[in-house]
């Protein structure tokens, strides 16, 4: 590849630069933010001769919002949080407290979304075949799927192959070629994008395919628009005929978007095929820009009914702001059943070469593992044939923060409880609840091999320094932990028992688990299970081991901010 083609670019040299920061919106915030702190200093000051009846009432106040809490229905360790905050701060730790709690401004979103979900909750229909099939191959498997599907419309397929990525350019070369294949339409949901030679190459695509009259359309977070697009972007993508929005732009003191970001990232094609993982789109997620050594990412590509739940996460989270919103058009099962099933045969050949020009640029030091051809699953449902090469079972999810489902959490829980011989994890982050915690050292202290792979390379210096602050205890326990030598991790990966993985958006943190809106896809004896245990066996090979000297051993500055900040760890 080209280094030097960067693909279609919208925005000019310096466009997010200083004034860029200034004048938009996030300049516009921290202005108003820091005449906020001004205006209190000046009250303090002022009224500072009653200072004596605030203590007291403060006091008071104190007293009945720690009863408060310890009645409420917060999560364990984040009541221990807020107690923190309010002792410190009783007044403006409430105010805080109840500004976070109230929902400002998403009131409307929680409301429209519950709305759309009721309306789509029995979109998708659950093959009975499959789930007597499932039920044959593992009834333990039936009762996860029971679970999920109560929170959203999500069935569990059998017609759908799944090629799993062990690294961002492996996934570029394939997603390239899948979107030259494109007949009726192409929806991407992301995180974050950002132009470079990635989203230029994406994009180039993109314009092409809405000249031959496939509708296109393009949401990503918020959040862009800090660092990585201008405010105006969405208009400057439907000047080339891309439906684009930019989900929950960030608004200063009118709600607590910060909390509620869409952190997943979704490509359906023709509602046949589907990408998620953890791979956003920017160069560094492919390695043709280094941040922080070498990226180590993943993601899967699914072939098959399986889609279809993608296009619906997309469709109901593009609707929030629509009036007439549209389900049966993309969704509808007589229009998808005329749709190619699988890619067409250029397409692999497409893929090789794209994946092998970016695989080429990237780090060679850290290498691209070669997937080996998916082995044999030992279950094979009756409506596989409708794809080939389609084995095992995807159960694919999203995870909303609105709702009082913590689903996440709940599949990576239920994975470490049913396992028997080992749970290995790639997670760039690991702020965690009571819960989680207690369920890793439980598997682990039941004889099961629990291996945690996270970044050598910190992208963050508070969140690495949490991380760090589990290591003792999770230690203690006899779970494993290993810090990837050669850069930063970025992989979300649940494998365990050579049966059963998850590949998603989902991060062991708080943010994840709690407060974003999340994708997966859960998979039981897919073909692509012994390349995901592969992948993880082939990356621990590049990673230190740490142990209780190495834990004692570490900079007393990061121990110091590990400890103070695990007291606000759900606030971050």
């Amino acid at each position: 590849m080209d280094t030097t083609d960067r693909g279609l670019s919208l925005l000019k040299k310096g466009q997010k630069g200083f004034f860029h920061a200034v004048f938009s919106r996030v300049g516009i915030m921290i202005v108003l933010l820091v005449l906020q702190a001004l205006f209190l200093f000046m009250a303090f000051f002022r009224f500072a001769q009653f200072l004596p009846h605030v203590l007291g009432s403060a006091a008071v106040f104190t007293v009945f919002m720690v009863l408060y809490l310890l009645n409420s229905r917060l999560d364990p360790t984040a009541k221990i949080t807020w107690l923190v905050v309010i002792m410190l701060l009783p007044v403006f730790g409430a105010l805080l407290f109840w500004y976070t709690q109230s929902d400002i401004g998403h009131r409307a979103v929680h409301a429209r979304l519950q709305e759309l979900i009721d309306e789509t909750k029995e979109r998708l229909a659950q093959d009975p075949e499959v789930m007597e099939a499932l039920e044959g191959a593992n009834p333990d498997e039936v009762s996860l799927a029971r679970y999920v599907r109560r929170s959203g419309c999500f069935p569990v397929y059998a017609d759908t192959k799944v090629t799993y990525f062990p690294l961002g350019e492996d996934k570029f070369g394939q997603m390239l070629a899948q979107l030259k294949s494109a007949k009726r339409y192409i929806f991407m949901e992301y995180f974050i994008v950002e132009e470079g030679l990635m989203w230029g190459k994406i994009l180039e695509i993109l314009a092409e395919k809405v000249r031959e009259g496939v509708e296109v359309r393009v949401m990503y977070d918020g959040t862009c628009e800090f660092s990585t697009l201008p405010h105006n972007y969405p208009e400057k993508l439907k000047k080339l005929g891309i439906q684009c929005k930019m989900f929950s732009p960030v608004t200063p003191f009118l709600s607590t978007h910060y909390n509620y970001r869409d952190h997943r990232k979704i490509l359906v094609i023709d509602g046949r095929t589907a990408f998620t993982g953890g791979v956003n789109l920017a160069d560094e997620y492919i390695n043709q820009r280094e941040k922080y050594g070498h990226w180590k990412d993943t993601a899967i590509m699914l072939e098959g009914g399986a889609a279809q739940s993608f296009a619906l996460m997309f469709l109901q989270m593009w609707n929030i702001t629509e009036r007439t919103p549209e389900f049966d058009k993309y969704l509808d099962a007589a229009v998808i059943a005329d749709a190619e099933a699988v890619k067409p045969p250029a397409a692999d050949a497409a893929a090789k070469d794209e994946g092998a020009a970016a695989a080429e640029a990237a780090d060679e030091k850290a290498g691209s593992p070669a997937a080996p051809a998916p082995a044999d699953a030992k279950t094979t449902s009756p409506a596989s044939a409708d794809t080939p090469d389609a084995t095992g079972f995807v159960l694919p999810y999203g995870d909303c923060p609105l709702d009082s489902d913590k689903l996440g959490e709940r599949v990576y829980m239920d994975i470490l409880n049913r396992s028997r011989s080992y749970v290995h994890i790639m997670s760039p982050y690991l702020i965690l609840d009571g819960e989680m915690e207690t369920a890793l050292k439980f598997a682990a202290e039941k004889g099961v091999d629990v291996k945690l792979i996270l970044p050598g390379i910190p992208d963050k210096p508070m969140p690495y320094a949490l991380a760090k602050g589990h290591y003792r205890s999770l230690l203690a326990s006899g779970v494993k932990i290993y810090e990837y030598t050669p850069g930063f991790v970025h992989a979300k990966v649940f494998v365990s028992d050579d049966c059963r993985a998850v590949v998603g958006t989902i991060n062991l943190d708080y943010r994840s688990l709690y407060h974003h809106f999340e994708c997966a896809a859960y998979m039981y004896r897919t073909g692509c299970i012994p390349d995901i245990e592969k992948d993880f066996r082939e990356t621990l090979a590049k990673c230190r081991q740490v142990t209780p000297e190495t834990v004692r051993n570490e900079k007393w500055t990061v121990k110091l901010t590990g400890f103070v900040m695990k007291a606000v760890a759900p606030l971050l």
